[in-house]
């Protein structure tokens, strides 16, 4: 079973290099491929997490090179619970990105970008979250990075550039700070595998280990979108195409705090900046939902409340319980599948009215009942109504904190009920404005160019019967019209009859999402014991390093 652990990396990999081989050549067997390997890794995660419910965590040292030379991946529950999450989610967003024929526009590049690009990103997810050690970590990082880049800036558009251009700016200063902490790191330890470090840190001064956790906690939390290290997010992922959008901000945050999750149990157990983690959470909370507040667009009002909700996780990781610590990685599973069916919903807006500018929705309830229902069902899971599984993420936490006692917990707990309440005004207010007012005048007949792909229901990529109008990007169009925008002469289509993959897809997250609900008994369980394991430190331990 050990031999299957390094599976989810190897094989996006691999694929990858078949499919920049095949460049935009073969689009049905590009789609096909994607598809049976994306497939393969949520089938390969669902595995590693029952077996190391079962059996413990499982480790698998490359090359057959014992620490500290060798490179170490572990999959535990919590490795496997987000592997698990992560693989359905990057696979829903795929066939969404299908329909919307995003990757037919790679026959305007030399090379397929899209779906090489893609790959190397699940390939990056899964190595960050399967990683034994600080080094590859980080490379899990970087590979995220260069794929997220590519990614961000697909359509070469200059919004999307100057976007992508600060995001890639931002993780290279994180990456820098990361690799001066690994170097620090080796130096008083004279290792960086994670299980050699939980035996070896508790011997390093005091002072030393303080400054080494706040290095890695800044990282992290600049990864994570923590306040005040969340000023990029915003303006870096409304700009890019729904698909890109929707997995950078359901499931690459989500990273970082599980970085956060494993050092602080593993490295740093009985951690001293409990406090300044639960400053910083409190401040993601009231910052972002009041700023989500403030927006009138909903792919901002979306981002915002991602850093808002950011704020729950670093408040259980702050509290360091075993209440607490369960109630996060729930709220992390809940929280990336969700904020991911959002923005997927927010795409679907798009393509069929052209904007996401609340203000020039409206009557999307009557108009496309099946899109309000889309929204509806995920809005009130993040903001918590009960029985979803916002709130029992939520519920969890807050008891954590009552439980806790402290000064800080209940200002958190306080917290949380208010951000919990924004929330839910918030989506309402989205619901009021784009599905339940009457559409503005001229809504039903105009929408705004798109800097998109072309919208293609059969994936087919001829489209020289259609007519085609030239416009500049951003100006209103006949609804259902085929227009090219200001950018690279790229046509797309707004249409009312939305491509049944894309829709197929948000389903398919919406339900994903509900599923969580059903099962939240076997799934608050199983968080448990992961907290449990987490806490003890000496299953992981004893699972790397044989004693």
């Amino acid at each position: 079973m050990n031999a299957l652990v390094p599976l989810p990396v190897l094989l996006p990999l691999c694929v990858t290099g078949l499919k920049l081989a095949i460049g935009p050549r073969l689009h049905r067997f590009q789609r096909f491929i994607s598809l049976a390997v994306l497939g393969a890794v949520l089938v390969l995660s669902g595995v590693l997490m029952v077996a190391a419910d079962r059996h413990g965590p499982l480790s698998v040292h490359l090359g057959d090179f014992a620490p500290p030379v060798g490179i170490t991946l572990v999959a535990d529950r919590l490795a496997g619970l987000m592997l698990t999450v992560s693989s359905a989610v990057t696979l829903l967003v795929l066939v969404y990105s299908m329909g919307q024929g995003m990757a037919d526009r790679d026959d305007q590049a030399p090379v397929g970008v899209f779906h090489p690009a893609y790959l190397i990103l699940v390939a990056g997810v899964s190595c960050t979250f399967l990683a034994g050690d600080l080094v590859n970590l980080y490379v899990g990082f970087e590979i995220m990075l260069v794929a997220s880049f590519v990614l961000l800036t697909i359509g070469g558009t200059a919004t999307r550039i100057r976007a992508g251009s600060t995001y890639v700016i931002i993780s290279l200063f994180s990456s820098v700070l990361f690799l001066v902490a690994i170097a620090m790191t080796y130096a008083v330890a004279g290792t960086v595998n994670f299980a050699q470090l939980a035996q070896r840190l508790q011997e390093v001064p005091l002072g030393v280990r303080t400054l080494l956790e706040a290095m890695l906690l800044t990282v992290f939390a600049i990864k994570a979108a923590v306040f005040p290290l969340a000023a990029w997010l915003p303006d870096s992922y409304p700009t890019a195409p729904a698909p890109v959008t929707a997995v950078f901000a359901g499931l690459l945050t989500k990273v970082g705090v599980y970085s956060m999750l494993r050092t602080q149990t593993l490295l740093f157990p009985g951690h001293r900046l409990g406090d300044l983690l639960m400053l910083a959470a409190l401040a993601s909370m009231g910052v972002g939902i009041l700023g989500a507040v403030a927006q009138t667009d909903l792919k901002r009002v979306l981002s915002f409340t991602l850093i808002s909700h950011i704020g729950y996780m670093v408040f259980g990781i702050a509290l360091a319980g075993r209440t607490s610590i369960s109630g996060a990685i729930v709220y992390v599973a809940h929280h990336i599948t969700v904020q991911t069916t959002l923005f997927l919903v927010a795409g679907l807006i798009e393509r069929r009215d052209g904007t996401t500018e609340l203000t020039r929705l409206g009557g999307l309830a009557r108009a496309a009942p099946l899109l309000a229902v889309l929204f509806f069902v995920p809005a009130m899971n993040l903001a918590g109504i009960p029985p979803l599984s916002g709130f029992i993420g939520k519920l969890g936490l807050m008891r954590a904190g009552v439980a806790d006692g402290g000064g800080w917990a209940w200002a958190l707990v306080a917290g949380s009920a208010a951000t919990s309440l924004l929330t839910l005004y918030v989506m309402a207010k989205v619901w009021n404005l784009a599905f339940w007012r009457d559409a503005p005048p001229g809504a039903e007949e105009e929408g705004v160019v798109l800097e998109s792909a072309e919208d293609d229901d059969t994936g087919d990529d001829d489209t020289d019967d259609e007519e085609e109008r030239p416009t500049g990007s951003g100006l209103p169009v006949p609804a259902g019209a085929v227009v090219a925008a200001g950018f690279l002469g790229q046509s797309i289509t707004t249409t009312k009859h939305l491509p049944w993959p894309m829709v197929a897809a948000t389903g398919a997250a919406v339900a994903l999402g509900l599923s969580y609900t059903v099962l939240g008994g076997p799934l608050t369980t199983f968080t448990q014991a992961a907290a449990t394991e987490l806490l003890a430190r000496t299953p992981y331990i004893e699972a790397v390093l044989g004693r």
